[in-house]
């Protein structure tokens, strides 16, 4: 299961992802966190009711990217639930540069430099309690993007490479047009039709739809 949570001034897309079997009396599961986006304390508590709600304990917490929008709560998750930031290498220097970047674009995020981080790889496959959790480098909109392809849900976790009908800017720094197009094609595109597209910004989507009517992908 994929929950999703809209949070901070630019609403950012925050997903839990979940093995959804009803756990035993007692039982905690396992749940990875994408994107934690939170920046208010009530979006802090927003996510932390419903893990505990739904008796679920983090044990990862991954990054689509490591633009700071997406990484507001990054440090206070990780240390709440004493977990690493698991990320693409590539993305660490957006990581060293997020409080500067912060303080740009309104965001008060501490230096995320000291984190511990877990690095992934294209192609790697996590564990999620029972789910795989597929990770494809998608670098473009900056470096170190990363989509989650969760098979057992029929979707993909884009981040800002794609969107509804849509793609990532690639005008900042690190950005690429060229690059973003051919792995959104060989590497998401690729997908079958009926997978839905779990973007960074906005409204949810389906493969089929995004290789029909996407005009950046036609």
């Amino acid at each position: 299961m994929i929950k999703r949570f809209t949070f901070n001034h630019y609403e950012v897309n925050c997903y839990v992802v979940f093995d959804d079997r009803v756990p035993t009396v007692g039982e905690m599961r396992q749940c990875a966190i994408v994107d934690p986006a939170c920046e208010a304390s009530f979006e802090d508590s927003q996510l932390l009711q419903y893990l505990d709600e739904q008796r679920l304990t983090p044990t990862m917490v991954l990054l689509t990217h490591a633009h700071v929008d997406h990484i507001a709560g990054l440090r206070q998750v990780c240390e709440h639930f004493k977990v690493p930031v698991t990320m693409h290498r590539d993305g660490r220097k957006l990581l060293r540069q997020a409080e500067a970047y912060g303080a740009i674009m309104g965001f008060a995020v501490d230096n995320m430099e000291d984190l511990d981080v877990v690095e992934i790889e294209d192609g790697e496959v996590l564990k999620v309690g029972g789910l795989d959790v597929e990770c494809r480098y998608v670098p473009g909109h900056c470096p170190g993007s990363m989509c989650f392809v969760v098979a057992s849900d029929k979707a993909v976790i884009t981040g800002d490479a794609l969107f509804h009908f849509s793609i990532g800017r690639t005008d900042l720094p690190g950005g690429d047009y060229a690059t973003l197009i051919d792995k959104l094609k060989t590497r998401v595109l690729t997908l079958p039709d009926d997978y839905t597209v779990l973007p960074g910004h906005g409204i949810e989507s389906q493969i089929g739809k995004e290789r029909k009517y996407n005009s950046f992908l036609i």
